[in-house]
């Protein structure tokens, strides 16, 4: 029997992608580089190099790895090779519109915990910009991996399991497939896509998923979760 938002104690969530817009603020930082440079960028066309780069053999670890990426997509966009524009494209993510105001409703009711490939320091600012909502929180400094890695999700069922409870008690909510929703499905938990691409092709900045997966629950916004969540409630 399907379950119901009434079923979990938990919402799991990757951050970058799902929280926060990492797509347009690459999208932005590099356009705002160009048009100082004289230079148009295309902005998906800028996301198919920033994915080529950003998963390279020698990629590090997000977003440090953004000075390298640009340093190496630079020349490819006419844009000038120089570390300091690596830099404002590393600091460029920025909180999705009803990201906030979404975990906040969410946080009323179930214990809300980051599951993020980004460094704890990069954690650090996103929670603040999203106003503190989680509970806890797993980064890839902590868990000394990064998702889809089976490793990462079981992290986080040995602290909830730690608290009594079971992966049963979860819901993921995600926006990449690639790295969430199907490795949660193939692990036993109930999942939700937010598709924040719905309104473009591809996966943008994203892996590509080598099949799609569908997910249990899917919106095409945080604040559709939180609303869906509400009704249910009510009813």
């Amino acid at each position: 029997m399907a379950k119901t938002f009434a079923d979990f104690k938990y919402l799991t969530f990757d951050v970058v992608g799902t929280l926060i817009d990492f797509e347009g603020g690459i999208k932005d930082c590099l356009a705002d580089i160009g048009k100082e440079a004289g230079v148009t960028v295309d902005g998906e066309e800028a996301l198919e190099l920033y994915r080529a780069g950003r998963y390279s053999a020698d990629a590090d670890l997000f977003p440090d790895d953004l000075v390298r990426v640009y340093l190496a997509i630079a020349p490819e966009l006419g844009l000038p090779a120089e570390a300091k524009y690596g830099e404002r494209l590393r600091d460029s993510a920025k909180g999705f519109a009803d990201s906030a105001e979404a975990l906040a409703r969410l946080a009323k009711r179930y214990r809300l915990i980051a599951m993020t490939n980004a460094r704890r320091w990069a954690f650090e600012h996103f929670s603040r910009e999203l106003g503190n909502p989680f509970y806890a929180a797993f980064t890839a400094d902590d868990t000394g991996t990064e998702k889809p890695d089976p490793a990462f999700f079981e992290k986080v069922f040995a602290f909830v399991a730690a608290e009594g409870n079971s992966k049963d008690d979860i819901l993921h909510v995600a926006q990449s497939q690639y790295h969430d929703i199907g490795i949660s499905r193939k692990l036993g938990l109930t999942n939700c896509w937010i598709e924040r691409r719905h309104a473009q092709k591809g996966y943008g900045g994203t892996i590509e998923p080598a099949e799609f997966t569908k997910p249990d629950f899917h919106f095409t916004s945080m604040a559709g979760l939180a609303d869906a969540v509400k009704k249910a409630k009510a009813a």
